[in-house]
């Protein structure tokens, strides 16, 4: 992404979303960060921080679409997510349900509100799972999980389909096993080599390979 050009990213106040603030503002972009709650260490690199914003709410959306408003936006990552366990026999719906909210139908509600914003030539980057890939589950468990990030994966193909006329680009990416809160730090990469892998990926999105379900190492991952 070059010099000048506006980056919305939820999500952005830790972890892979803080990281991928400090990479595009680094980049010269102008970021966004967007939030529920804030940290001293987005304001220090982020243009702008749209917190109190809930996602998978309606408010949530109408408060990020009216600080939004007349803005144009480039690349909009959604990177907003949460992780949580369930085993076969004490299944939490509830906790299933929640991550559907966050996981899948959060990105889909602002893919939809912002999307008359993203110009020809702009992008949207879901940040997904390989958890998400029922090819690839030879493990079982985390059933919220699994099944969101899956929800995500459809939802982004469809974006993919659906926005190619209007020459928007939409990209479904892993960022990897990234040592963050998520996962109590016990990854295998950290935050700012997962964001260097998938600020590649999103500069390497266009409108042919849109759609694409990508590692951040450049794999691409079955469905």
């Amino acid at each position: 992404m070059s010099e000048n050009k506006t980056v919305v990213i939820t999500g952005a106040n830790r972890g892979i979303g803080l990281e991928l603030a400090r990479h595009y503002a680094g980049a010269g972009c102008a970021v966004i960060g967007v939030c529920r709650s804030p940290s001293d260490e987005l304001s220090e690199v982020a243009d702008r921080v749209i917190d109190g914003v809930d996602v998978t709410t309606e408010n949530g959306i109408n408060t990020l679409k009216t600080a939004l408003e007349g803005e144009q936006i480039d690349l909009l990552i959604n990177n907003a997510g949460l992780l949580q366990d369930e085993q076969l026999g004490s299944i939490d719906f509830d906790s299933i349900r929640t991550q559907m909210e966050i996981n899948a139908y959060a990105p889909l509600r602002v893919a939809q509100a912002l999307v008359s914003q993203i110009p020809s030539g702009g992008k949207i980057a879901n940040i997904t799972s390989r958890m998400g890939s029922i090819a690839d589950n030879d493990s079982g468990g985390r059933y919220g999980y699994r099944a969101s990030k899956a929800a995500l994966n459809a939802f982004g193909k469809s974006l993919a389909v659906d926005l190619k006329p209007k020459g928007i680009a939409v990209a479904q990416l892993h960022p990897g096993y990234v040592k963050t809160r998520m996962v109590n730090f016990g990854g295998l990469i950290t935050p700012e080599e997962a964001a260097k892998g998938l600020a590649e990926r999103i500069g390497q999105l266009d409108l042919e390979n849109s759609g694409s379900f990508w590692h951040s190492n450049g794999e691409e991952l079955p469905w």
